[in-house]
């Protein structure tokens, strides 16, 4: 599009943030880790980026993780583990995860 001649600098923040995760699923990796990967985006690019993260996870050889304060995605998640204060508070299997379209926030 009208954004591919720019550099990171000159995108906001929430293409910034696209881009990269695009980048990162383009390499195939086998892990993913993904840092409060809506922070920068507006709700419905949220739930797209989530789509894609899911697709991702179900569809190919890669381990998806997502570290984020939106407690609502853990809904979505196969395995659930809750961080506080640097430890272990929680961990355990998510038997019926929710599809992306059926998380709101």
């Amino acid at each position: 599009g009208h954004r591919l001649d720019n550099f990171p600098a000159q995108l906001s923040g929430g293409e910034q943030q696209r881009v990269s995760i695009a980048r990162a699923i383009a390499g195939q990796p086998k892990l993913l880790l993904c840092d409060e990967p809506t922070g920068a985006l507006d709700y419905e690019t949220g739930k797209q980026i989530l789509q894609l993260l899911q697709d991702t996870s179900r569809n190919s050889d890669t381990t998806v993780i997502v570290i984020t304060h939106n407690t609502a995605i853990a809904q979505m998640a196969d395995r659930v583990i809750e961080i506080r204060n640097g430890k272990v508070k929680s961990e355990r299997a998510n038997e019926q995860p929710k599809l992306v379209a059926d998380i709101t926030w």
